[in-house]
């Protein structure tokens, strides 16, 4: 009998899915929206529901199934399959994610960290390849991390370790959901940068962006900033190099703590590429320990939102292969 993996990657907005074979060549796979606001046991049963159409499309039977991995947003205990929190979900606490699928399916099912997931993708399918010690940045609504160190993923006290966002940049800085303020990733994410830039727009400076969203300043976003960059708009410039600065000298700690070979920078945000990664690159070089900056490379991740979903497959795998 064949057997096959399932990858389930959870977002606050899509809840993408995958079926693999065994050599990870994807054999379905689908796309649905989470509907967050309904509740967690709501969001359960939507991917009870896509799993069983996925395996009916495509006449696979469940005992096929060797193992499903899940990746999901928050702080969990992977070893009791429970999501402790999730910021992107509505009364998201103390859910048994493996144990309420326990109830619909007999595979096993592991769950990890959204994040953690993606890093297992991206070594192991995408640009850390080759690589024992790398590190998986994600700069989208915030900034998440992932840490490979010594060919193994570092996980912590409680399955918390890598939590890079949560930096302290400013003693007194931007407030944080954390509850602490000044986090990098409020400077550095998606929101991070919109917030820069409206903030100098209040100061009194101009953009054509200003032009685009017809001075609603609200419906700025990310991607606006880079293709204003690409236009020469000098605020746009300004604005990219400045985020870029403040996330080279996070990374520069990154680089003096954990000595990484490489950096993996992926999520939203990453789509802007060398606009933002020249300047991260140019701030290292300058404010990292030499040797170990000499040895890091910063890339941009290679899989996109295909690293989650092959990233928890391959995650299942590997635990139920130990």
């Amino acid at each position: 009998m064949r057997k096959y993996i399932i990858g389930i990657d959870l977002g606050g907005t899509n809840i993408k899915s995958s079926i693999f074979n065994l050599e990870f060549q994807k054999i379905h796979e689908r796309s649905a929206l989470t509907e967050a606001a309904k509740g967690p046991f709501h969001v359960l049963n939507r991917i009870v529901d896509i799993i069983q159409e996925m395996l009916s499309s495509e006449g696979i039977q469940p005992a096929s199934i060797l193992c499903m991995g899940m990746g999901i947003p928050g702080l969990l205990d992977p070893e009791q399959g429970l999501s402790i929190f999730s910021p992107n979900f509505s009364d998201w606490e103390n859910i048994h994610v493996v144990n309420y699928m326990k109830n619909h399916f007999e595979f096993p099912v592991y769950i990890d960290n959204d994040v953690r997931v993606n890093l297992y993708g991206e070594w192991q399918f995408g640009a850390g390849t080759d690589y024992k010690n790398l590190i998986l940045i994600t700069l989208g609504t915030g900034l998440g991390s992932g840490i490979v160190n010594n060919g193994k993923v570092l996980y912590g006290t409680t399955s918390s370790a890598g939590e890079l966002g949560h930096m302290n940049m400013y003693r007194e800085g931007r407030p944080c959901r954390c509850g602490s303020s000044g986090c990098l990733g409020r400077y550095v994410s998606a929101i991070g940068i919109v917030k820069t830039f409206t903030d100098k727009l209040e100061e009194g400076r101009s953009s054509m962006i200003l032009e685009w969203v017809g001075e609603d300043c609200t419906t700025i976003t990310a991607r606006m900033i880079s293709e204003a960059y690409d236009l020469g708009d000098s605020l746009a410039i300004e604005v990219m190099h400045e985020t870029g600065k403040i996330l080279g000298f996070g990374l520069s700690n990154v680089i003096n703590m954990f000595n990484p070979e490489v950096i993996i920078v992926g999520g939203g945000m990453s789509a802007a590429g060398d606009r933002l990664l020249n300047t991260v690159r140019e701030t290292v070089e300058k404010h990292a320990l030499k040797l170990s900056s000499r040895a890091c490379k910063i890339v941009q991740a290679k899989l996109g939102g295909q690293a989650g979903m092959i990233g928890a497959a391959a995650y299942a795998k590997n635990k139920i292969s130990l």
